[in-house]
């Protein structure tokens, strides 16, 4: 009996000590996911507070949902000049956004529930988790390459309209 017990001992340590050996051969296996491609949603037209002027024409994404809004552009290597991404709240509230996961350099414009410019992050730095806040009441946030706002010469008051293109 006491032989049995130990020949199970024994033969219990030798598979053990194999299965662990197997697994430390396994090389982990990599995820690749693929990459996130720009979806036009809408388009976006930015208006001169004081001519009424088109300052520029955007391709938009929409963000709507909760899981939109908490993603955002993240995980994007990219975006072209003439895209962004709207965000858009149920309601007018100071709004805070920051760069976790985000890859790129971005303009975020905050907007008020009539659309007009409230205040605007330039330059947000990749992957900062800063809190960015809106410095009053906004209901839409729209988000750009970085340095385009300057570029472009947005200001306080100028406004945005969009027309959804699905």
């Amino acid at each position: 009996m006491r032989k049995r017990i130990l020949s199970l001992a024994a033969l219990s340590l030798i598979l053990s000590s194999t299965l662990s050996c197997e697994d430390e051969k396994k090389q982990p296996e990599s995820i690749e996911t693929e990459p996130i491609a720009f979806k036009k949603e809408a388009e976006l037209y930015l208006i001169k507070a004081n001519s009424g002027d088109t300052i520029k024409k955007l391709d938009i994404e929409l963000a709507e949902s909760d899981y939109e809004h908490q993603t955002g552009l993240m995980y994007r290597d990219s975006m072209k000049d003439d895209q962004g991404m709207l965000f858009i709240y149920d309601s007018e509230r100071i709004r805070s956004f920051y760069m976790k996961n985000t890859y790129i350099p971005l303009d975020i414009i905050y907007y008020e529930a009539d659309s007009t410019l409230v205040s605007i992050q330039k330059n947000a730095t990749p992957r900062d988790e800063t809190s960015l806040p809106s410095e009053g009441p906004t209901q839409f946030i729209l988000e750009i390459n970085g340095g385009l706002s300057d570029e472009w010469g947005l200001e306080k008051d100028d406004r945005f309209s969009f027309i959804k293109t699905e």
